[in-house]
């Protein structure tokens, strides 16, 4: 039980600070989107063609694809991430091509501050040597800063997700309900469950936990927006497919949506904990990627069944949300007119 408090306790605490980094730092939501795109490029390419198509499969050329994408995430962290902060792409890739070796998570810390400063860099030298000096100085800048906080990465966050990671091993099925609660819940707000668990590097069957409820539930955003009428099918559909695409109505309907999702997420989640499914790639936390990925660390049959059970989970949490959420409105409906009726009452006497 102290394992499980320990593990939310601490995935609660960095979803604050993640929370604060997204809403709050400069420009931090366009570098959390740029994280979140770094760890499909990478861990989930990595997954899919070195573990499935690779590994099992046996084709050699699409696993040496699969190798050659999961060992460029500090690279296509540095590029993407200061990218979408909007600095001369040349300096974005002269960041990520000096990041060789080392993580994702370095790497997103040297492109978000090339992404602060790019801009300057720019701004101050001279027309004509702005390229060449700029390469010249964002390169050794970046692979200062990133080789400065790897020791610290490796230090803070892969220790909590270590600790999250050994919660969901000894206490499984708690952990699968409460992690894959929270996680459904990250993957449809406007934060990044993919960014999230890429910064902690979750494996095993924590990540298992949280791709599988981000599978599953995609099938309670589904109803919730179909029974409660949120949009048209375009946007049931594209709430499954990336829940980010509708952050517009989440934010503005977040109780129903935000607590069926913890059912179905959670629902899903003890579904992968009783198949024990295991993922190994980091940042999979996303519907489609939550679907694919686990075929790469399991037997395909285990992971067929664990989907079937977390989309059941997942049509459960949505009718099963909106119905607790209806009835709770109704029963306040009704106090409130036996309040107001009362009140009448007494005025007439």
């Amino acid at each position: 039980m102290i394992e499980i408090f320990q593990g939310v306790g601490l995935l609660v605490f960095v979803l604050i600070l993640f929370s604060g980094f997204s809403l709050k730092a400069p420009k931090g939501d366009k570098a959390m989107t740029g994280l979140a795109g770094a760890a499909v490029a990478t861990f989930l390419v990595e997954a899919i063609h070195k573990y499935i198509s690779g590994d099992l499969f046996h084709i050699q050329f699409l696993g040496n694809v699969g190798k050659a994408s999961g060992n460029m995430g500090g690279p296509i962290a540095a590029i993407l991430v200061s990218i979408n902060m909007g600095i001369n792409p040349v300096y974005a890739v002269v960041a990520g091509a000096a990041l060789g070796n080392l993580g994702i998570l370095p790497g997103f810390v040297a492109g978000y501050m090339v992404g602060l400063i790019g801009n300057i860099i720019e701004r101050k030298l001279p027309k004509g040597l702005d390229t060449i000096a700029g390469a010249l100085l964002i390169a050794p800048l970046a692979r200062g800063i990133a080789s400065g906080a790897a020791p610290l990465v490796d230090q803070t966050l892969f220790a909590i997700g270590n600790m999250i990671t050994a919660a969901a091993e000894q206490s499984p099925y708690m952990m699968g309900f409460l992690l894959g609660g929270i996680i459904k819940v990250i993957c449809t707000s406007p934060l990044s469950s993919m960014a999230l668990t890429a910064m902690l590097g979750l494996q095993g069957l924590a990540m298992g936990i949280s791709a599988i409820a981000s599978f599953g539930g995609a099938f309670t955003n589904g109803i919730v927006f179909k029974r409660l009428k949120f949009g048209d099918k375009g946007n049931i559909i594209a709430v499954m497919l990336e829940p980010l695409t509708q952050a517009d109505i989440v934010t503005k309907h977040p109780l129903p949506i935000y607590f069926s999702d913890f059912i179905g997420g959670g629902l899903a989640g003890i579904a992968a904990a009783y198949f024990k499914i295991i993922n190994n790639a980091p940042g999979t936390a996303s519907p489609i990627p939550g679907m694919l990925a686990p075929f790469g660390f399991n037997d395909p049959k285990k992971v067929l069944f664990a989907l079937t059970f977390a989309v059941m989970g997942g049509i459960i949490g949505g009718y099963g949300g909106t119905s607790i959420i209806a009835f709770i409105k109704n029963k306040n409906i009704k106090f409130k007119n036996i309040v107001y009726r009362f009140a009448s009452e007494k005025e007439s006497m």
